[in-house]
């Protein structure tokens, strides 16, 4: 089941992130202001659940594991960001 749900978070990040927010209060502890969440959501929602994870999770973000998880987490926004650039004629 978490892997299902992990697949899910991939596939719809900011479905994810909206019902994290309306629902628990995952970034409530991480952000003070509204800002950031907004640009995450909008630029990269799969870095910023990540990041918000790592947080909530009270892990060092200058571990190797934490810093692995992000990097994997941009390469993800990245990629479906350029995707549609490669399909215009």
């Amino acid at each position: 089941m978490p892997c299902l749900l992990a697949v899910l978070v991939v596939a719809f990040p900011r479905v994810a992130i909206v019902i994290l927010y309306l629902f628990t209060n995952f970034f409530s502890h991480v952000f003070t202001t509204i800002l950031i969440p907004i640009l995450g959501f909008i630029f990269l929602p799969i870095t910023l659940i990540t990041y918000t994870f790592i947080q909530n999770s009270h892990m060092a973000i200058n571990d190797i594991p934490s810093l692995v998880m992000l990097i994997i987490a941009v390469i993800l926004d990245l990629g479906l960001t350029g995707g549609a650039a490669r399909r215009r004629p």
